[in-house]
């Protein structure tokens, strides 16, 4: 029985097809890839020009979200997995386009991202680890801008006189580390630079994870780096990569990290794996090149969008849709019982043992989002994502909380059954978007105040009374307004715990205010990223982190990764 078997044991025991077998299903030869292996591959950017040029009919493009999960997370790349797999199952040509797991959640608290069960990538512990090296090249091309812009300052090179305490570009790592989150450099001398403050984001939040995510040519890449905003000068004035005249660089270091990766399910069939900004910190989907060259090649494409539908689908939507010109035919969002328990107001140690009251009591949540797809005139199905130890009563309390509200939903067991567990929901996904026009409408105009943005999401999407911002976030927005980024679409960076930015305020919290810290100008990247409550851009492990029970034998096998 699977429930007896690992994870890691499940995809062992898969029958992996070369690479290049795979592509074949949507229509790609062995002379497009490039081979990392046997099993995993990058699509040449030759090869992704012809197809664009072809001016293909385009797929349907199904987004996945969730309710506000529980620390784990509900099972969302696993149900996008095993629906795709379901898709092919019921004879349809289909792929899916997902993210690249960070180490810092792999290591850390939530484990890997590749899936789980028999609805899972392949091979999955190359994708949770170093996979094709996407998440270190994005590092050292943020880090080469960092050490660039403090040798600036140490040769005081240029006409323009940085500022040391108006320096906002700090360095990166991929890996979850409380202790580099404040930091000084630049001690020991005159030989060792200007000592000043600094500090690390993980990868994930990097602006150059960012770009990468939403460029979709070297050209466009190399601009978008030359306009990210690293300060001011001693005279107020912008002070970007441009000024470093090292923009050709840093995209040569991303030369292969900008082209897709393709994978397999463990059904065999292809998946795109590319990008992975988090959704609390950053947009929080997967790159645009690798949505649109999936939409090129197959009938319908599943992609993800991070955490709950109030994170990583309305970034989605307000953000990426518009940049990459793309149009979700439907959305499904993703349920679970213990995540309602969890809202219902059963302590996490507790949301595994039966409690169908509980669940109905956490119904705000589920249909608080809801409502939120609604507000982009998405048509939209409920995923409930069953898990071994949730009961029929449980199941048949979701369902009547769903027939309540008029939405549709199907009950999927795709960790367990693969596919097969995910048939209903892929029929219903078919029958919902067959001869669906794009109609889905942005929440907000990029043209509005600031503000005005700002207490839309929050008020619409959150269901905040107000919004309150500290001095420094005032004193940004007056910077934002005079150097004209006031255009730009906003990413607010808050708690996935929460519909609010407080990660203590379960189910439906109304009436709340949220706090904005700070406003950081994304202007490579192209939004602002306002920070909320206690956010941070550097997690830190948990106390008993997962990479204290991962292992690896003498022949190579690893254990331990979920």
């Amino acid at each position: 029985m699977s429930t007896m078997l690992s994870d890691i044991e499940i995809a062992r025991q898969a029958h992996l097809l070369p690479i290049w077998e795979v592509a074949q299903q949507i229509g790609l030869s062995r002379e497009d890839l490039i081979l990392y292996g046997d099993y995993k591959a990058k699509i040449k950017m030759e090869s992704i020009r012809r197809i664009f040029n072809e001016k293909r009919s385009s797929g349907k493009l199904i987004l996945v979200s969730a309710i506000t999960p529980t620390p784990a997370g509900e099972g969302k790349t696993t149900v996008s997995i095993g629906l795709t797999q379901a898709l092919k199952y019921i004879g349809t040509n289909a792929t899916a386009a997902l993210r690249e797991p960070s180490l810092g959640p792999v290591l850390g608290r939530k484990g890997g991202a590749a899936g789980g069960g028999y609805s899972q990538v392949l091979p999955m512990e190359d994708i949770n680890l170093h996979f094709t090296g996407d998440l270190h090249a994005i590092t050292a091309a943020h880090n080469l801008i960092s050490a660039a812009l403090d040798n600036y300052l140490h040769f005081n090179k240029g006409e323009k006189r940085l500022s040391v305490r108006e320096i906002s570009w700090p360095r990166v790592m991929d890996m979850n580390d409380r202790a580099l989150r404040d930091i000084v450099i630049g001690l020991g001398g005159r030989t060792n630079s200007i000592p000043r403050e600094t500090g690390f984001d993980i990868t994930a939040a990097s602006e150059i994870m960012a770009i990468l995510c939403l460029s979709r040519s070297y050209s466009e890449l190399k601009e978008k780096i030359s306009n990210i905003l690293l300060g001011f000068t001693e005279d107020r004035e912008p002070f970007r990569v441009s000024d470093l005249n090292i923009q050709g660089a840093v995209t040569a270091l991303l030369k292969d990290a900008l082209l897709p990766n393709l994978v397999q399910t463990i059904e065999n069939g292809p998946a795109f794996i590319h990008g992975g900004p988090f959704a609390n910190i950053a947009q929080g989907t997967n790159s645009i090149i690798s949505t649109r060259l999936a939409l090129q090649l197959a009938d319908y494409v599943v992609t993800e969008a991070g955490f709950g539908f109030d994170l990583g689908a309305e970034k989605f939507f307000d953000i990426v849709s518009p940049y990459g010109g793309l149009c979700p035919s439907a959305v499904v969002l993703v349920v679970t019982a213990r995540a309602l328990k969890m809202h219902g107001g059963v302590p996490l140690q507790e949301v595994n043992q039966p409690n169908p009251e509980a669940i109905f009591k956490g119904r705000g949540n589920l249909e608080k989002h809801i409502e939120n797809m609604r507000k982009f005139g998405m048509q939209a199905i409920v995923a409930i994502n069953r898990f071994t130890e949730d009961t029929e009563e449980e199941i048949r309390t979701i369902a009547r909380i769903c027939e309540e509200n008029g939405i549709d939903y199907a009950v999927v067991n795709v960790w367990e059954q693969g596919g097969k567990g995910g048939v209903t929901l892929a029929e219903k996904v078919v029958e919902m978007v067959q001869g669906e026009k794009c109609h889905y409408h942005q929440l907000y105009d990029w043209n509005l105040p600031v503000e005005e943005k700002i207490l839309t999401i929050a008020s619409e999407i959150y269901g905040a009374r107000a919004v309150d911002y500290t001095s420094r976030a005032k004193r940004q927005l007056k910077d934002i307004y005079k150097l004209g980024y006031d255009k730009l679409p906003v990413c607010i960076a808050k708690t996935q715990q929460s519909l609010s930015d407080n990660p203590k305020l379960l189910g439906r919290p109304k009436d709340f205010l949220v706090t904005v810290r700070e406003i950081v100008i994304s202007a490579g990247a192209g939004f602002l990223v306002p920070l909320t409550g206690d956010i941070l851009r550097m997690p830190g492990l948990p106390r008993t982190p997962a990479a204290e029970k991962i292992d690896i034998d003498d022949e190579g096998h690893i254990t331990g990764l979920f």
